[in-house]
């Protein structure tokens, strides 16, 4: 089930970010609208579902983020296409298209990415991206 839902998700993202792959339709409310096919190069993380208090969101990345940690929470990174460093205080996770890595709650990090990343992240409803409410990006929903 779970193996079920990632593949959905991955999907589901791919098509958000505006790459179009030939595979059955997903169920009709499942469907992203027709405008968040075409996402802009921006750094907005897009929500394209939810589930049991979560966000799943789509990014495309470019260049360092800013070093930060999540006290209360892991932080979910799945790259969908692309390169991404996540720089830790005791070393570096490099991860390609389909790896993932869990950053465990509390741990300093800082994501980079070289070239353009498209990621799918997870994380709690009302998490800020930057471990802080006053420097979060703004997120929409798709």
């Amino acid at each position: 089930m779970i193996l079920f839902l990632l593949l959905s998700l991955l999907l589901f993202a791919t098509l958000a970010l505006g790459r179009q792959i030939q595979r059955e339709p997903l169920h009709a409310r499942h469907q992203p609208r027709p405008e968040a096919r075409k996402l802009h190069r921006s750094l907005v993380p897009r929500i394209v579902a939810r589930y049991n208090g979560n966000e799943v969101m789509v990014v495309k990345v470019s260049g360092e983020f800013v070093w930060h940690s999540h006290p209360d929470t892991d932080d979910f990174f799945l790259v969908l296409k692309g390169k991404l460093t996540i720089k830790l205080r005791d070393g570096d996770v490099t991860l390609g298209p389909g790896e993932l890595y869990v950053v465990p709650k509390g741990v300093e990090h800082c994501p980079v990415a070289e070239e353009e990343t498209h990621l799918l992240l997870i994380e709690p409803t009302g998490t800020p991206n930057t471990g802080d409410e006053a420097t979060a990006a703004r997120k929409v929903e798709v």
